[in-house]
């Protein structure tokens, strides 16, 4: 991995570098899914079962698109025990902590008549889409599927790409019929949300699209919108990580590596106070890919970025920020423990002024309430 010391002259092209993986800045990919959303739109089935033997290499057609009740019973005696096991404590806890969420409908009037209140009501069918096209993913399943049926969701769709043998994963499957989905189809990609969006006349159309996905997926919601409602324009995955000198290089490395191994177009960025730190978990990093089953999505990510930022630096830009937010004198002793932390770390001109200035202005506060 790259490991770039933040200064003036490298922080000019960081966030320009970011911002290409936004969904706003694919125009080669956009042109492509405008086209599969048109086709589909016009052709309906057809163009699904054109597209998913194109880009999946698998023959589906109306008989077989729907995952049936003997397919699902197939993966089951495939899911290892443990794993099932897992998957249902993981759905408990999803749910408990949905449930608290839940709105409700209410309703109340005032001395003079007037009622007022607020109506809630679920979507009657919603389409999640689960990816699958380079792994499994059955977390994506239980955290889509789950929230819609804890708010009353009475139709659940699920769309995933299937292998070329034109079956799903059945781990997939297995988190699919736990959590409660009412029908899977064997279509991914720009084409599924299409389907989803437009209906043809094997998918009915939703009412709204939930779930992440890769370029494509994203950048299909977001022309599907307006036609249907969705979750989020999610993109490419991406994480960033803050850590001081205190933090496990191995542990960061994996928290990295869990959002890289995603997508050839994730990005894994690690921020630091401590220089030391980046290159060890640069080290751990490149023996965590030479091991990994995905290392052909993983590689990639060794172009990313360890960024270290001098606490001279850290300060700088931090104190300004916290110090003169608000006038508590809260604010004004954060300020001062970063400017302390600063000084002390860099012995350095600038972070002993920052230090000096926090004092002032502390003391400045406490005789303005003393007063």
């Amino acid at each position: 991995m790259r490991i770039l010391k933040l200064t003036k002259e490298t922080q000019n092209n960081i966030l320009e570098n970011l911002l290409k993986r936004s969904p706003n800045s694919y125009g080669e990919f956009e042109s492509r899914v405008n086209d599969i959303i048109q086709n589909v739109r016009e052709k309906r089935d057809e163009a699904v079962f054109e597209y998913t033997l194109k880009f999946d290499g698998a023959t589906i057609d109306q008989d077989n698109i729907r995952v049936t009740e003997e397919e699902i019973k197939e993966a089951y005696e495939q899911v290892d025990p443990k794993l099932l096991d897992v998957i249902r404590k993981a759905l408990v806890n999803i749910r408990d902590y949905h449930t608290k969420q839940k709105q409700y409908s209410w309703f109340d009037s005032d001395e003079s008549g007037i009622i007022l209140g607020q109506k809630v009501t679920p979507l009657k069918t919603v389409g999640v889409y689960v990816p699958g096209g380079k792994a499994v993913y059955p977390s994506s399943v239980l955290m889509n599927v789950i929230p819609a049926k804890v708010a009353g969701v009475s139709n659940i769709i699920m769309t995933t790409p299937c292998g070329k043998d034109g079956k799903v994963y059945p781990s997939t499957l297995v988190a699919a019929k736990e959590a409660g989905v009412d029908a899977i189809y064997k279509v991914g990609g720009a084409q599924a949300i299409a389907a989803l969006a437009f209906g043809t006349e094997s998918i009915p159309k939703v009412d709204k699209i939930v779930g992440p996905g890769n370029i494509y997926v994203a950048l299909a919601k977001k022309a599907v919108f307006g036609y249907v409602s969705i979750d989020s324009i999610a993109g490419p995955s991406e994480i960033m990580v803050l850590a001081d000198e205190t933090a496990n290089p191995r542990f960061v490395a994996a928290d990295l590596l869990s959002q890289a191994e995603h997508d050839e177009m994730a990005s894994a960025i690690l921020v630091t106070t401590s220089e030391t730190l980046a290159e060890q978990v640069s080290v751990e990093v490149d023996k965590f890919v030479a091991t990994l089953s995905r290392k052909e999505i993983t590689s990639p990510f060794i172009r990313s970025f360890l960024y270290y930022v001098p606490y001279a630096c850290l300060a700088a830009m931090t104190f300004p920020a916290i110090l003169f937010a608000t006038d508590s004198v809260i604010s004004a002793a954060v300020g001062f423990i970063v400017a302390l932390i600063a000084a002390y770390k860099e012995k350095s001109l600038l972070t002993v002024a920052l230090f000096a200035c926090a004092a002032v202005f502390i003391v400045e506060r406490i005789l303005e309430f003393a007063v």
